[in-house]
Formats: C-alpha cells, structure tokens, sequence
C-alpha cells in the first residue's frame, strides 16, 4: 500500500513555530513588555527575521554557535527564535559567571558571534585576542555607561536586516538548537545540548502543567540563560501569553509589576520566594488575581509553601536538571488532597513528584537500575529518558556515555518512591552545594584555594544559611610557616571565581581524616548542620 509523502502527514516539531503561529494570530496583543515600551507578535516576529537575517549576512553559516551574554531583556528573548532561524545554536551563558569560566564556555564552545550586554563586557575584553573562533561581537547598551567593545551596535545591527519571514532551515527535528552550560559541579562545565524536538515538546509540557492561557502575563524572574529558563522563552510565545522582561531581580520591582501589569505566572527557586514573601512590598491580604508560581532548583520547605499560598499564589513544583531542560517531573496535585489541612498539603507539595505528561516516567533505581521499592523510605538514584532528555554533552563523548549508562540519564540525586507513584529528593551523590539555586562545586572551589602558594589542603562543605539555604565554607590547611587569614584568600579567589561560588566562612586548621588519608568531610559536615534541619535537594 503506497505511503502518504512524508510532507503530507509530518511537519518537524520546532519552536520556529511558535512565533510564527502566534505572530499571525494575535496581531494586536503585547507579545513582550519592557519598562514604558512593548512589541506586539508581529513586530516580535519582524525584529527576529532582522536578527536572523543579521547574522547571516555577517557569516553566521549553519550549525555556528551564538554566544549571548546578558540580562533578562528583550534581545534574549528574540535570540531563542532568531538564532535558530538563522541555522545557528543559542549559548545562552550564565551572567554570575567570572572572567575565566565565559572564556571557557565561549572557546569550548566555539562561538562564532557573541552578543553581549555592555555593562558585562568587561568580562570578555580581555578574552578577544585568545578566542580564535569568535568572528563578530554585537554590544547591546541597554543601560547608560558599561563597556563598548569593537562591533556593531544591536539596534543599528537589526536595521541592517530584513525584516520578511526567512525559510526555515530545519532538515531535522534533532538538530541541535542550543547549547546551555552546566554549572560544572564536576569541574569544568559541560555543554548540554537541546534540540527542536525537545524543546517544542518541552514547552507544550510546561504550559499543560502550568495552565496558561493566551491572556497570561509571564514575569521574567528566572534567568533565561539557565535552561533557556525552564524553554519558558518558547512556551509563552507559544500560547500567545505576554512576556515582561526584566533587567534584575528585585522584590519591590517583583511585586509592583505584578499589580501593575496583572502577572499570572512566573518561575523562582525558593530563595528568591523567601525574599519575595519577607518583602515590606509584599501582600498583606490575599492577591485579588490568580497567580500561579512554578518553583524548583532546591525542594522548597512545607512552610515557604505556606507562606506563599497564604498570599493568595498557587505554588506549582517541579524538579530537574539542565540535562532534561529544566523541569522533568510535577508534583501533580490530586484532587482529594484538597480535603487535606494546609499543613498536610504543603508536606506532600514538597515532593517532586511524577514525570511531565510529555515526558517517560523517572525512576528510581539501585546500584544494578532495579527499581527501588515504593516505600518511601529506600533511596536510589533517579534516572530519567524521554522526549525531554538532552541529545548529550557537546564535544564530550566519553561524559554522555557515562550520564547514559543502561539507556537511561543518570542525575546523580538520591530520591525514594512514594506508595502513590511520586518521588522525593533525599539527598546527592555528589558534594555539590546548592545556594540560592546555583550549582557549586565543591572540588572546584577547593582547586581554586590550592593555588593559594600558601595553602597546603583545602576541604570545602555547604553550611546553613538562612538566606541563600546553603552556602559553601573552606577548611583550610597551610604549608607550615605560612601565614594567610581569611580575607586575603577571599580577595584571591575573587579574581578566579564567581562571587556566588566564594566560601562564605573560613576556618584554619587540621582537617580530620580516615585511617587511609582521605579527608572525612562528614565530620565537618556533622559539625556545621549540628542544631540546623538538614536541608533536602
């Protein structure tokens, strides 16, 4: 029996869709709102087609990488659709970055074009003479003042493109589309690479969970280089819903636009909702419109749930990893937990839950991948595949086939699995500090340290901290003779680590260690969480 052409019963799922569809469809509405100014579908879409057809022009070919180093501001947002229309991959980096660790993003991943914010060009200035690769630099000057690096101004750099739909140059829907950078918390970052299929899927599974709707109002409080925030840059503009970009997180500029551009939704590890709630700005009665939050990054705390869902928010949480774009698996709320009191409810809320519609179900497994039983109580890892998994690691094939072992993503987070089916983070396999939702390495952190020529051993934990959940601190052993005191090895670090990765404390001294030499950081740890609850990520 002769089969249909394969135009005929299958287009490529891509996210080049979405803006397409909704460019045609809502004609009028804000697509995006910045300040005092905003940009309807179709002038979104006519500011895209001059990116892509910018870059282009400039030699941008396909399967070229496209750096973009800046702030939740409209030019990211139209580099998730213009970049891949112009046949190259996004690398969204992570503006807490130091100097040293977006050269290395940028040379690993040899960008041809970087895109960046003058008041962070001063952290690729000094790269431009060591990165052979690079071959365009576009300076967005968003804000007064920062620094102009050599290249086209961003606006001037649209005007010079066209601003008519381009051709799409997708021949596969698993092509690559971008390229986000982990944290390195094993060392050097590694770059997770996402394609078409699973970001379009991605985006749907978000939206289905979330409930969006095209008259939702989406905040930018997630940072779009972190994940391509949770593929929120794709689904929003996909539901025709509004985006309000913003600069920088603030909580009085959170909660004013908020009220004053009718907010439905947005995204926040549970350090930024802690700020939120303990603002002077924040509500003292409920909010008198629906708001739903999207919440990961660390488990928030039964009463951060409280706190938020008191104000009148609906606090939807997920959980994942850079490598399954962002969210994989909701906790799924039942409709019999309703009859559960509060307290009850926002127990079982902060459980992770079950895998995305869109997504194959996680599991967790022992150390031969033989699911663990579901009694709540055995931990294993959680293991994930699926429609929402990444391609693997750019340029890494030895780290994919290790993250892949068995045909499934190993997280490397120990979980147990609940009699209803849904999962609860316990622990990790790693020593990796998790603060204000930001990955931190601890071997890193400890290399850094070591460099120190006074410094003979360094052994770094996460401790308590009541704002950010965790913070790292230092255990730090000199060479015998030598002097150095805290703050002239924090000035040291400064100029080899994002300030965010900086010890918090620093103790001088032995470190404890087991009968063969090695270091016993679970006496540290023991030492520093005594009288604290353990956090759980």
């Amino acid at each position: 029996m002769p089969m249909f052409p394969p135009q005929v019963h299958h287009s490529h799922l891509t996210p080049l869709r979405f803006l397409q569809r909704s460019a045609s469809v809502f004609r009028q509405k804000p697509a995006v709102v910045y300040g005092d100014r905003s940009w309807t579908y179709p002038e979104l879409e006519a500011r895209v087609n001059r990116l892509a057809s910018s870059l282009t022009a400039a030699g941008v070919a396909r399967g070229d990488r496209v750096a973009f180093l800046a702030p939740n501001i409209p030019p990211l947002l139209e580099a998730h659709f213009a970049v891949p229309l112009a046949g190259a991959i996004l690398v969204a980096i992570n503006t807490r970055l130091s100097s040293s660790e977006v050269a290395y993003i940028l040379r690993h991943s040899g960008a041809k074009a970087l895109v960046v914010d003058t008041e962070l060009a001063h952290l690729v200035e000094s790269l431009l003479g060591d990165l052979p690769d690079l071959k365009l630099v576009v300076n967005i000057e968003d804000v007064p003042g920062g620094t102009r690096l050599p290249g086209p101004d961003y606006e001037a750099f649209l005007a010079g493109g066209s601003p008519e739909p381009l051709d799409w140059p997708l021949e596969d829907e698993d092509e690559t589309l971008a390229i986000d950078y982990t944290s390195g918390t094993t060392g050097k970052p590694k770059g997770v690479m996402y394609t078409h299929r699973g970001a379009y899927l991605n985006s749907l599974g978000e939206l289905l969970e979330t409930r969006m709707t095209s008259e939702s109002v989406y905040l930018w409080t997630l940072p779009m280089f972190h994940c391509n925030g949770w593929c929120y840059p794709w689904a929003v503009t996909a539901i025709g819903g509004t985006h309000v970009c913003l600069r920088k997180l603030d909580p009085a500029a959170v909660w004013e636009l908020i009220r004053e551009e009718g907010v439905t939704h947005f995204c926040a590890a549970p350090t930024v909702l802690i700020a939120l709630v303990n603002h002077p700005d924040a509500p003292t009665t409920p909010l008198d419109r629906p708001l739903i939050i999207s919440t990961a990054a660390a488990p928030p705390s039964p009463t951060l749930i409280a706190q938020v869902e008191a104000l009148g928010a609906e606090i939807i949480h997920v959980y994942g990893l850079t490598e399954v774009y962002g969210p994989y698996t909701v906790c799924e709320w039942q409709p019999h937990w309703n009859a559960l009191p509060a307290e009850a409810q926002a127990r079982i809320k902060a459980r992770q839950g079950v895998g995305y519609l869109i997504a194959d179900d996680a599991r967790v497994v022992d150390a031969e991948m033989r699911d663990v039983p579901a009694d709540g109580e055995t931990l294993g890892e959680v293991i994930m595949r699926g429609n929402n998994t990444m391609k693997g690691y750019f340029r890494d094939p030895e780290a994919t086939e290790r993250a892949f072992a068995g045909g499934w993503f190993h997280s490397g987070d120990l979980a147990v699995m609940h009699p209803d089916g849904y999962i609860e983070l316990r622990d990790r396999k790693k020593d990796i500090i998790i603060s204000g939702g930001e990955n931190i390495s601890t071997i890193e952190v400890e290399q850094a340290i070591c460099a120190h020529p006074a410094v003979l051993e360094a052994a770094v934990i996460a401790i308590p901290d009541d704002y950010w959940g965790e913070a790292p601190k230092a255990f730090v052993s000199l060479k015998p003779g030598a002097l150095l005191d805290a703050e002239e090895l924090r000035d040291f670090l400064r100029e080899r680590l994002a300030g965010f990765k900086i010890p918090k404390a620093f103790a001088f001294g032995d470190l404890p260690r087991t009968s063969t030499g090695k270091v016993q950081k679970f006496v540290l740890r023991e030492r520093e969480w005594a009288g604290h609850e353990k956090r759980i990520h």
